[in-house]
């Protein structure tokens, strides 16, 4: 990826860093430390007041900068994005095997497109939380692979593959008898820990192939898990750069929830009370009372970045015939009547006018009528706070699957155009 720009290389670089949500968040939290932010315990008693902060819970961030004019009524500009991505996770007792052959027991988490995980080289990662309390990130490297049936066995396979998520999707990690085996030992010894201490674990499948970008003038960039970390990683980016923007302006929010993938319902979740919690304590921090608070929220805008499809050509009929994203066209400005995207009126307008100020094109994505339309936080974090909020995203192709595809350009310009909003530009 040499050649490629700036942006597009250090996205590769998060991404592999981050094979689960809570590696993505601790090379958040890591960035950010580097960058002056200072990192705050939710149990601590805080002074509040300017600076740059982040707090991490489980496997989401949130992150934010007080500049030095903020008041008790100063609006808040937030970025919602997602750290986790489709998978499959760790189920208890999970060392299993027949034949010969040691396997995984996994749950399919989120809507995963199964095939796109045959034969890959696989990786475990997550967290292992032993009974002292204490947790330990864990990622094994290539280990373990879901082997597809030979085309000598199953002659129809190129006429329709068929998967049986319980049946099929068992991942082998070796050879022997499972009987006298320990996958979680393993994970053990990764991690560098007493497995006789481990107490619980979360434990997802991550693809083990690094980032590429290709094409014929190199405008194609090739990687796992760029649903969503293309988004939290922008909003790093532009946090850190905005942070240095003056003493005047919002106060800039970054929140990267967990499980947006299984429906956001959880304490690390949109659904949950995370943002407002850490909301409501800088408001208290700067002296806002409920009534400056009210005032804050009422002038307050969020940003939900997600990523988004571009036009598949392919499969143009499963698209709107009148709006057909491309890559490196710009990020989408993600449009749903029935809600499921949360845009209105007031809000295309608003990011029009901040992607004029930071000189980035956009694009509009809205569904076919036939298609389903998939959602976002955008309409959680609208309906929890009542804040004017606007879904956009990075144009993806083979969105959910193993491994995803974007343009070179579409992930810079998000982090563009989020650097303006952070720092009041329209």
């Amino acid at each position: 990826m040499s050649t490629a720009p700036a942006h597009i290389q250090d996205l590769g670089a998060y991404v592999s860093a981050s094979p689960s949500s809570f590696h993505a968040v601790a090379e958040a939290g890591r960035r950010l430390a580097a960058a002056g932010f200072r990192r705050l315990e939710e149990q601590d008693a805080w002074e509040g007041g300017a600076g740059r902060f982040f707090v991490l819970r489980d496997g989401a961030l949130i992150a934010w900068t007080v500049p030095t004019s903020a008041g008790p009524a100063t609006a808040f500009h937030i970025l919602g994005a997602h750290t986790d991505s489709p998978s499959f996770k760790l189920k208890p007792r999970p060392t299993t095997g027949k034949l010969g052959w040691l396997q995984a027991g996994v749950e399919v988490y989120g809507g995963p497109l199964l095939n796109s995980w045959l034969d890959r080289e696989l990786a475990l990662a997550g967290r292992l939380t032993l009974l002292d309390g204490t947790e330990h990130l864990v990622a094994t490297g290539p280990l373990l692979r879901f082997p597809q049936l030979a085309v000598h066995l199953d002659r129809a396979v190129n006429d329709g593959l068929a998967l049986d998520k319980q049946r099929h999707m068992n991942p082998v990690w070796g050879l022997g008898d499972p009987a006298a085996a320990d996958l979680l030992g393993l994970l053990a010894t990764h991690a560098d820990v007493d497995p006789r201490g481990i107490g619980g674990f979360d434990v997802v499948v991550a693809d083990t192939q690094k980032p590429r970008v290709f094409g014929s003038h190199g405008e194609f960039f090739a990687s796992g898990r760029l649903d969503n970390l293309s988004s939290v990683h922008a909003g790093l980016a532009a946090i850190i750069d905005a942070a240095d923007g003056g003493a005047d302006g919002p106060i800039a929010v970054l929140a990267a929830f967990d499980h947006e993938e299984v429906g956001s319902g959880s304490r690390s979740g949109a659904s949950g009370p995370f943002l407002e919690d850490m909301l409501l304590r800088i408001s208290l921090g700067l002296g806002a009372g409920t009534e400056e608070r009210l005032r804050a929220l009422a002038s307050s805008f969020c940003v939900s970045a997600d990523a988004g499809h571009a036009v598949h050509p392919n499969y143009a009929e499963r698209h709107d015939p009148a709006n057909l994203p491309v890559l490196n066209g710009g990020p989408l400005l993600k449009i749903n009547a029935n809600q499921r995207y949360t845009t209105d009126a007031p809000g295309a307008a608003y990011w029009a006018a901040l992607c004029s100020a930071a000189g980035v094109p956009y694009q509009e994505f809205v569904s076919n009528n036939v298609m389903p339309c998939g959602s976002t936080i955008g309409p959680l974090t609208a309906t929890r706070l009542g804040i004017r909020t606007v879904d956009v995203g990075t144009p993806l192709l083979s969105m959910h699957s193993a491994r995803e595809l974007c343009g070179v350009e579409d992930p810079g310009h998000l982090a563009a155009v989020t650097t303006a909003f952070f720092r009041g530009d329209r």
